[in-house]
């Protein structure tokens, strides 16, 4: 068996949470469970029965689809009874998911993204869920308040990716690590430990049909890599988009890129698109402990203290030299250092008109 000897996701957890968090692990292996749940429902496709539509509108204002739902009762089954968890928060929920008076509390408190890109599931398109673990002062029933804390307290985050294979990607605050699941065996094996990523690249994902929305400095970004070779690059640029956050960063971090949800103008209402705690906290702790950047192009997406369970924000985030490079065009527009000097002087109405 090639697989004989590799590290499991268990034991990798189990050691790696030892002492102060030894709970969290026996958390994090009840969320690969319910990963292997919803990994088999996917790869079901329409033979599963959940293709379309459930008839509801979310907290977001989007329709919620059948797999959707089942997928966040997936991770709520799995997740609620073990004692390790004082509540849950789900992109799918208006409110945190109190745990059932049953079950002991913990300290812990997992937020997720039950089905990431699940608009895709329906043209068998790369879809994933992806969670995120934060710590109160003492095991009880969550609040609110609890969940609101920036990115940089999170104790865990991770993704995990239903594609051809299914794989865990995981950070404890020591790197990046991704995990392949034996379909035959039933465990998620290291298979991509300690991954990094590109501090260069050519390559950048972003909705170009939404660039008459984008802010000024995203526009030069995205045509100074179309205009490649000829311009002020110097190099040829491939554009890329799935429409699936956990492919998209799947892909920079197996071999470099930056994907782009920056702040547009389409909504005057939404300063960004993706979900802070659901989607950009967990995505940007994995490409920072992989040797990336995840920013709003103002400001480090860890910082970022949220004010809202459903706040939403721009993100930008991948290669380290491209996203520095989008933040100083954007600090170049605000501060007006951007645009060319005029001397009214010269102008078209001067003194100096032929």
């Amino acid at each position: 068996m090639q697989f004989v000897g590799r590290t499991t996701l268990s034991k990798f957890v189990i050691e790696n949470t030892r002492g102060q968090h030894s709970e969290m692990g026996a958390l994090l292996i009840d969320v690969a469970a319910a990963v292997k749940t919803i990994s088999a429902l996917v790869g079901k496709g329409v033979l599963s029965g959940y293709v379309g539509g459930a008839n509801v509108i979310n907290v977001q204002g989007e329709e919620q689809k059948q797999i959707d739902v089942i997928s966040n009762e997936a991770i709520l089954r799995h997740c609620e009874w073990g004692g390790q968890l004082a509540g849950m928060a789900s992109e799918e929920l208006d409110e945190p998911y109190p745990i059932p008076e049953q079950f002991p509390r913990g300290r812990y408190l997992l937020v997720f993204d039950p089905l990431d890109g699940s608009s895709n599931s329906d043209v068998n398109v790369s879809v994933g869920t992806i969670f995120s673990i934060l710590e109160r002062d003492a095991p009880g029933n969550a609040a609110t308040s609890d969940f609101l804390q920036p990115g940089r307290r999170q104790l865990a985050a991770g993704y995990a990716i239903y594609g051809p294979s299914t794989m865990l990607v995981l950070t404890l605050g020591k790197g990046t690590h991704g995990f392949t699941l034996d379909r035959e065996g039933g465990n998620f094996l290291l298979t991509h430990p300690d991954i990094k990523v590109p501090e260069s690249t050519r390559e950048f994902a972003i909705n170009a049909s939404n660039e008459r929305f984008w802010e000024p400095p995203v526009q030069r970004y995205v045509s100074e890599c179309r205009a490649g070779k000829s311009d002020v690059r110097g190099a040829d640029f491939n554009m890329r988009w799935i429409a699936s956050m956990v492919a998209e960063v799947h892909r920079i971090l197996m071999r470099g890129g930056i994907f782009m949800y920056p702040k547009d103008s389409k909504d005057p209402g939404k300063p960004g698109r993706l979900r802070l705690l659901y989607e950009a906290s967990p995505m940007a702790m994995l490409i920072e402990q992989a040797g990336g950047m995840a920013s709003t192009g103002r400001q480090r997406i860890l910082d970022i203290a949220p004010d809202a369970l459903h706040q939403r924000v721009p993100v930008l985030l991948g290669s380290k030299e491209e996203v520095e490079r989008l933040e100083r065009y954007h600090h170049e527009y605000d501060t007006g250092t951007d645009r060319p000097f005029e001397s009214p002087l010269f102008k078209e109405r001067s003194l100096f008109r032929s």
